[in-house]
């Protein structure tokens, strides 16, 4: 044998090593996110909003731990952050749009479905946004707690109102009313807005507040399932409220900064959206984060 073929085998043995279970963990959660999501757009088809609802506010919650599991055992993986992205803007991005249209954006015909359209490109507009700029070296440090724009779970549990509102029996939002909010919440997704993300906090529970806090958490999932239209209509509302706040403390930390910065010294530039140009251009490197969210 040849040197060369030595090496073609080394090869071969290298890519086909055994991958760990801790690896693979994660990418089954968000198969099943995926699944979810592709089932909510089939229930919708058939009528069933409930149950469409029910699998993507499922889905979000697969998509809220996938990562969280990811980190906890050491399974991250280029692999798995690129499934994760693609499931976000099947579940966040097309399922809500088609689950709108067939719910009742198809009354207004192509206008309907132009809103709902936007609405999926919107998401994945956001998703590749923050891939784009997630390793910006020009972010400020507590950057790092906000989201630039409304993220596309969000997105998704949000734009759903008007589905929430009717099943709570107090009459149907028209046609036009329902594209216009679409609309607005596709144009949320892919602004600049800050948006609070909470993941960098460290968020530590005292003793005494353990079990109330499991208590809380306990009584939050039962309220869920036993008036699921009541608690995601007064959530929805709450978040739409909150963003404001978010942008406000963005603004407050970033005066501060400027404040603090030393005389004739550069303070860092709030994170921009990415133009044509720059996400045309291949990227330097690809250490990217093994999960994306």
């Amino acid at each position: 044998m040849t040197p060369y073929d030595f090496k073609d085998l080394d090869v071969r043995r290298r890519r086909f090593r055994p991958i760990p279970v801790r690896m693979l963990v994660p990418n089954v959660i968000t198969l099943l996110a995926i699944c979810a999501g592709l089932t909510s757009i089939r229930l919708s088809i058939e009528g069933r909003m409930t149950l469409a609802v029910y699998a993507i506010v499922f889905a979000a919650a697969l998509d809220g731990i996938d990562g969280r599991i990811a980190r906890m055992i050491k399974g991250q993986s280029k692999f798995g952050a690129e499934l994760d992205s693609l499931a976000d803007f099947v579940n966040f991005g097309v399922a809500p749009g088609l689950m709108l249209y067939f719910w009742q954006l198809h009354e207004l015909g192509n206008a309907g479905w132009i809103a709902a359209m936007v609405f999926a490109i919107s998401g994945g507009l956001r998703l590749a946004r923050f891939n784009a700029t997630m390793d910006d070296p020009n972010k400020p440090a507590f950057a790092a707690n906000f989201f630039t724009g409304v993220p596309a779970p969000a997105g998704a549990i949000t734009v759903l109102l008007p589905i929430y509102v009717a099943f709570l029996d107090v009459g149907r939002t028209p046609a036009a009313v329902t594209a216009a909010y679409t609309l607005l919440i596709a144009f949320l997704m892919v602004s600049r807005l800050p948006v609070f993300s909470g993941k960098t906090k460290r968020m530590r529970v005292p003793p005494e507040l353990v079990l109330p806090a499991f208590v809380a958490v306990i009584v939050f999932i039962a309220l869920l399932i036993a008036y699921p239209w009541h608690v995601l209509s007064i959530g929805t509302v709450l978040y739409l409220l909150a963003l404001p706040l978010g942008y406000k403390s963005y603004r407050d930390q970033a005066r501060a900064m400027e404040a603090t910065a030393p005389a004739g010294g550069e303070v860092p530039s709030p994170p921009s959206a990415p133009t044509l140009a720059n996400l045309s251009e291949p990227p330097q490197d690809d250490d990217r984060p093994g999960r994306l969210h």
